[in-house]
């Protein structure tokens, strides 16, 4: 058996020993350059290849499938421009810990800065932004460079999904000819199956990957521990808050940690610990209305609690984040990577180490009694906030209470993704706690509005749960080439289109009183997305009020295909709502 050339070997070798390390999919966009890489991963049988025309599109979805499945999905392009197209989703990786693999393909060294075609610096080309970068020397058969080629496959891999997870870049070098072609200046005959020179375990591989990487787990200090216990026992008032996370602390976890401490939870809509059974089991209030209430004056009277145990990013509720600044108290942030998730600088503890292994040290042994009226008072107002939010939803329909239905009516089990600016925020205020095993994601890294529905399409290509997606109308315009994913990579979703014609999270901000904010900020654009039904084989609604809303959002997740659920809002009305909402919860609480 024999190779037809020495690039082609190289990129079967490259890509079997990424399949021993674990890799089962990978995000091919074509191109020139990149030709022995895609030939080598199409043609891999145990690689399930997702075709995109869209580099940008590819990597966002790949941090999709990275985000929900915990390890990466390979990226792989040509030389160029299409490299640069992946930076946005290595930033948003970056930023949140997700591990994404990126195979650029690149010209020999001698083209750089020479004006060959489509030839730029690709080296380092996303800086820091990466956990780990290599620039690949040039295909030969060689052994040394054979081991060297599997070694750095699986440090790629390692690196990636270890215990600061993220992307890593390998920049691939090949001279012509790219094709599975037969080069006599490689071997008159075709490259052999001994192409190492005889060095076995270069030409084959082993048992498994080439290099298996060990990493130990961070376990808490026990001096810390200790200091902490003797913290946490001492404390009439506690909160654990829970920040959005991918792989954070365990639900499991959580209830050990909570019947111990007695705590009240704070649950960002993102921990994926506000939704689920463990809703239920606990004894203490899973709490999701904290960003209506906390911070209002109908607190202002609230003692402050004795000590905070932070797990996962910083919070999406500006509020909670106000709150925990204000309060005079102790806080632990508890961060495996060692990183400083908590941008008011108010923490007064970093453990550095894993969230589940710090939960249950402190949760080993009972920590005291906690004033039950501190945590009756999370509970009452959790309470007041939902039975406002319900009466709220009677009498009228915004923005806030579409993500209020879709959190409420997703099936068990679902993945929902959501959007940033204002969708995320109304799946903080109004996504009511439950015990349904909602999978919430979004990209809160670096929060931006591109890549939204790539991120989602490629989660929802990781799972057989059912895939909701709830976006704005300026994510889904910006993303709109995302939705060839559809058909190309067999995705089914029900996308919820919140229409406001603009940006509207800027009518939350000091700006929307300035002459410039219509034209520069809000920035009505007028678009009409329905024609993007018949562009991309999708089913188009539109429901305008809560009743045609339920009945569509349902009828779509009992039918295959895609169906985009449009519904139209006025931006500066949805937030006259989201106001009242407050001063409703504000002034029961003020009663109770």
């Amino acid at each position: 058996m024999t190779a037809p050339n020495v690039n082609t070997l190289w990129a079967e070798t490259l890509v079997e020993e990424l399949v021993a390390g674990g890799v089962d999919a990978v995000c091919l966009s074509p191109g020139s350059r990149s030709t022995p890489l895609t030939v080598a991963f199409a043609e891999h049988p145990d690689v399930e290849v997702f075709s995109h025309l869209d580099e940008r599109s590819a990597a966002f979805f790949a941090l999709g499938r990275g985000r929900r499945t915990g390890t990466p999905t390979p990226l792989v392009c040509t030389s160029g421009t299409a490299a640069a197209n992946y930076h946005p989703a290595v930033i948003e990786a970056t930023q949140s810990g997700v591990p994404l693999l990126l195979l650029t393909a690149d010209r020999p060294p001698e083209l750089i800065d020479s004006g060959a075609n489509q030839t730029v610096d690709q080296e380092k080309l996303y800086g820091d932004a990466v956990r780990w970068y290599r620039d690949m020397p040039e295909p030969e058969a060689e052994p040394r460079k054979v081991r060297m080629l599997r070694t750095t496959a699986a440090r790629a891999l390692a690196a990636s999904t270890g215990s600061d997870p993220g992307p890593v870049h390998l920049n691939c070098r090949f001279r012509k000819p790219l094709e599975p072609t037969r080069v006599p200046a490689d071997h008159p005959a075709g490259v052999p199956d001994d192409w190492a020179g005889g060095d076995r375990a270069a030409e084959t591989g082993r048992d498994g990957p080439f290099v298996t990487t060990s990493e130990g787990g961070a376990t808490p200090d026990a001096a810390a521990v200790e200091r902490l216990r003797d913290a946490v026992a001492a404390a009439d008032r506690g909160l654990l808050v829970a920040g959005p996370a991918d792989g954070g602390l365990s639900a499991d976890a959580l209830e050990r940690l909570a019947a111990a401490t007695g705590f009240p939870v704070l649950a960002d809509p993102l921990s994926d610990l506000r939704f689920g059974p463990h809703v239920e089991r606990l004894d203490v209030p899973v709490c999701g209305g904290y960003d209506g209430y906390l911070g209002s004056d109908a607190v202002a009277g609230w003692s402050d609690p004795d000590v905070v145990l932070r797990f996962g990013a910083s919070p999406t509720s500006k509020p909670l984040r106000r709150y925990l600044r204000d309060a005079d108290c102790r806080q632990v942030v508890v961060d495996p990577t060692g990183g400083w998730p908590e941008a008011e600088f108010t923490a007064t503890d970093l453990i550095v180490a894993d969230e589940d292994a710090t939960a249950d040290a402190l949760a080993a042994e009972p920590l005291g009694d906690i004033d039950t009226a501190w945590r009756e008072r999370f509970a009452t107002a959790e309470r007041v906030h939902w039975d406002a939010v319900a009466a709220t939803l009677d009498e009228t329909y915004w923005e806030g209470g579409v993500l209020a239905d879709a959190t409420a009516l997703a099936p068990d089990p679902t993945t929902l993704f959501v959007s940033n600016s204002m969708p995320v925020r109304d799946a903080d205020r109004f996504g009511r706690p439950r015990a349904a095993d909602l999978t919430v994601l979004g990209n809160r890294g670096a929060s931006g509005i591109d890549g939204i529905t790539s991120t989602a399409l490629g989660a929802g290509s990781a799972t057989d749960d059912p895939l909701v997606l709830v976006t704005g109308d300026l994510a889904y315009y910006h993303d709109m080439n995302g939705l060839l994913a559809l058909g190309r990579c067999g995705v089914d979703a029900t996308v919820v289109l919140l229409n406001n014609d603009g940006g509207g999270i800027f009518h939350v901000l000091p700006i929307e009183d300035h002459p410039t904010f219509e034209e520069q900020f809000r920035t009505p654009h007028g678009l009409d997305f329905e024609p993007t039904g018949a562009l991309y084989a999708l089913d188009f609604e539109r429901a305008t009020d809560r009743r045609e809303f339920g009945e569509r959002f349902g009828a779509s997740l009992d039918r295959d295909g895609t169906q985009v659920i449009e519904v139209r809002f006025d931006a500066g009305d949805s937030h006259a709502v989201r106001e009242r909402v407050a001063e409703r919860v504000a002034d029961r609480l003020a009663d109770a």
